[in-house]
C-alpha cells in the first residue's frame, strides 16, 4: 500500500512542479529586471541612439552636398578637362591609347554571349583595343561554349583573347591579377572591367577614356549601373532603391568632394599604371575592388564618377542569390576596414580630412554602423522595450530619425516612393544577414573569405530578343528553412502580442509587420509580384 500511495502521488508532485515553473520564471524575471535588465537595456538604447545620430548626420550631410552639386551643376565634365578624342592625320590610330577590356566570368552560361557581344561591340579603333575573357568556369561544357563564342568574334576581326587558369585561387581578384601578367597587356594604357552580366553601350570608351587621357592625376572613371530587371519582382524594386541611393548620392558626393569612392568592381576604367603603383589586385578580402581603390587613393590618385554614363546589368532575382551577394558586400568591407585602418591613419600622402572621411564616413558609418544599428535597434532593442516598460525610447529616436533617413533614401528612386514601407521591412530583414556578415568580417571568423558567384538568369537577353518569359508564380518556396529569420520573427511576434495584450500599443503594428516579414523570409518565400506603377 505504501508503494502504491507513493506511485499515485508522483504525478501530483510533477504537476505541482510544472505549475511552479511559470511562477519561478516570473520571480527570477522580477528579481533581475530592476538591478540588471533595466540598466543594461537603457545602456543599449543610448548606444543605439548614438549610432542612429551618426547615421542620420551622415545622410543629412550627403543630402546637403548633393543638393549643392545639383544646384551649381558641378558635373565631372566641368571639373576636369574632357575633350573628345580626335583623329590625327599624321599619327593615325596610334594617337588613341591602347585599351584592354577584361571580362571575368565563372560558369556564366546564361549571360556569356551577352557580355562578350557587348564588349566586342564597343566603338574604338580595332587595332587599339584588346578584349580579354578570363574564364574560371569549372563546367567543361560551359568553357567550350565560351571559347567557341570568343573564336566566333575573332573570326570577325575582333582582337579577343580567351584566357583560363588551372585553379580559382583568389577568385575574381586572382583572375584579374593573372590576366594582367600576359605580355600583350604591357602594350595597354587603360583597362575597362565588366562583370559577365554587364552590357556597356558602344560609346562607353569614347565617354570615359578622355578623362584619363587629359587628366594624368585620375586613376579611375566609374560609370553608373542601370538595372534591366528592376521591375521583375518586389525584391528587385527594393534593391533598386538601395543601389540608386548609392550611385545617386554616395558615389556622387565622394567623387565631387574627396575625389574618392569605392570602386564597384565593374563598369569602370582604370589607368594601368595606377593599379601597378597601388600594388595590383589582392585577394585578402572578398571586396578586391574596394581594396584596390583604397590603396590607390592612399597613393594620391583621384577618382571620377560619371553618373550620366549608364551600363546595363542584372539584379539578383532570387532570395538565395541576394543573400550570398549581401554577405560578400557586407563582410568584405568590414574585413578590409580591420586590415587597413592603421595603414590609412599612418599614411602621409593624403590630407587629414580625406583620411577622416575614409575611416569614419566611408568605412565606420556606412559599412559598420549602418548595418548593425538597423538590426540591433529596430529588431532587438526597440522590441525589448515593450517587455520592459521602465525603459523609454524618445520619439525622435524611434520615429523622426528613421523616417527622415528612409525619405532621404527614396531620393534616388522617386518612382518607388510608394514602396517605402516594403523597403523598410525588407531592409530590416536583410540587416540580420548584413550584421552577421559585418561581425564575421570584423572578427575575421570562419566565413570571412566565402565567395559565391551571384546567380544570373539572363533576363536582359530575353528582353532584348523580345521573347516573352513565362510568368512566374507570385510566391516561391525556398530550398530550406532559414532558422535565423524564423527565430527573430518569433521574438518580434511575441513582443507584439505582449504589447497588444497589455494595452500598451507602443509598437505593436510595426512589430507584427516586421515579424511577418521575417517569417516570410524564414520559410523561404520571395514576393515576386510585378508592380505596374
Amino acid at each position: 500500500m505504501e508503494r502504491l500511495s507513493t506511485t499515485t502521488m508522483l504525478p501530483d508532485t510533477f504537476q505541482g512542479t510544472r505549475d511552479d515553473i511559470a511562477g519561478q520564471i516570473g520571480l527570477i524575471w522580477q528579481q533581475t529586471k530592476a538591478p540588471l535588465i533595466v540598466p543594461l537595456l537603457k545602456l543599449l538604447v543610448v548606444v543605439c541612439l548614438v549610432m542612429s545620430l551618426m547615421l542620420f548626420m551622415e545622410r543629412v550631410y550627403m543630402g546637403i552636398v548633393i543638393v549643392f552639386i545639383k544646384l551649381f551643376g558641378r558635373k565631372p565634365e566641368k571639373s576636369y578637362k574632357c575633350e573628345s578624342m580626335r583623329d590625327d592625320l599624321e599619327l593615325g590610330h596610334s594617337a588613341y591609347p591602347m585599351v584592354l577590356v577584361q571580362i571575368p566570368m565563372f560558369n556564366e552560361k546564361e549571360v556569356y554571349q551577352l557580355s562578350i557581344g557587348a564588349a566586342c561591340g564597343l566603338s574604338w579603333p580595332s587595332d587599339r583595343i584588346i578584349i580579354q575573357v578570363l574564364d574560371d568556369s569549372t563546367d567543361p561544357a560551359i568553357k567550350e561554349l565560351v571559347e567557341l563564342e570568343c573564336q566566333r568574334w575573332a573570326s570577325k576581326g575582333i582582337n579577343i583573347k580567351y584566357e583560363i587558369r588551372d585553379n580559382r585561387n583568389g577568385y575574381k581578384a586572382g583572375a584579374l591579377k593573372e590576366g594582367m601578367k600576359h605580355s600583350y597587356v604591357k602594350l595597354c594604357d587603360y583597362v575597362a572591367i565588366f562583370d559577365a552580366d554587364f552590357q556597356p553601350e558602344p560609346d562607353f570608351l569614347w565617354r570615359t577614356i578622355p578623362f584619363l587621357v587629359h587628366n594624368p592625376e585620375i586613376a579611375l572613371v566609374q560609370a553608373r549601373w542601370k538595372f534591366v530587371n528592376a521591375n521583375e519582382c518586389l525584391m528587385t524594386r527594393m534593391q533598386e532603391m538601395s543601389l540608386d541611393y548609392h550611385f545617386t548620392v554616395e558615389q556622387e558626393v565622394g567623387s565631387a568632394t574627396y575625389n574618392f569612392f569605392g570602386f564597384n568592381g565593374t563598369a569602370g576604367v582604370w589607368r594601368i599604371s595606377a593599379i601597378n603603383e597601388a600594388g595590383g589586385w589582392k585577394d585578402r578580402t572578398t571586396v578586391e575592388d574596394m581594396d584596390l581603390a583604397v590603396r590607390a587613393s592612399l597613393k594620391g590618385w583621384k577618382f571620377v564618377y560619371v553618373g550620366d554614363i549608364k551600363v546595363k546589368n542584372e539584379l539578383p532575382s532570387t532570395f538565395k542569390a541576394f543573400r550570398y551577394q549581401q554577405h560578400r558586400w557586407s563582410c568584405g568591407p568590414a574585413n578590409l576596414f580591420r586590415k587597413m585602418a592603421m595603414e590609412i591613419v599612418r599614411n602621409k600622402r593624403v590630407s587629414l580630412w580625406k583620411k577622416l572621411y575614409v575611416i569614419y564616413s566611408f568605412f565606420f558609418v556606412r559599412k559598420v554602423i549602418a548595418h548593425t544599428v538597423t538590426f540591433f535597434f529596430y529588431c532587438v532593442v526597440l522590441p525589448a522595450t515593450v517587455l520592459v516598460p521602465e525603459v523609454e525610447v524618445p520619439k525622435w529616436g524611434s520615429v523622426y530619425i528613421p523616417s527622415i533617413i528612409t525619405l532621404l533614401n527614396a531620393v534616388g528612386t522617386p518612382r518607388s516612393f510608394h514602396l517605402l514601407m516594403f523597403w523598410i521591412l525588407f531592409e530590416n530583414v536583410m540587416s540580420l544577414h548584413r550584421t552577421k556578415a559585418t561581425l564575421i568580417g570584423l572578427l575575421e571568423a570562419g566565413r570571412v573569405n566565402e565567395w559565391v558567384v551571384t546567380e544570373k538568369l539572363g533576363d536582359a537577353l530575353k528582353m532584348k530578343s523580345g521573347a516573352k518569359a513565362p510568368r512566374k508564380p507570385r510566391f516561391r518556396v525556398g530550398e530550406r528553412l532559414h532558422l535565423l529569420e524564423l527565430g527573430v520573427g518569433a521574438y518580434l511576434f511575441f513582443c507584439g502580442c505582449y504589447d497588444l495584450n497589455f494595452g500598451k500599443n507602443r509598437y505593436f503594428i510595426y512589430l507584427f509587420l516586421q515579424s511577418f516579414a521575417f517569417f516570410i523570409a524564414g520559410i523561404g518565400y520571395v514576393g515576386t509580384f510585378v508592380p505596374n506603377s
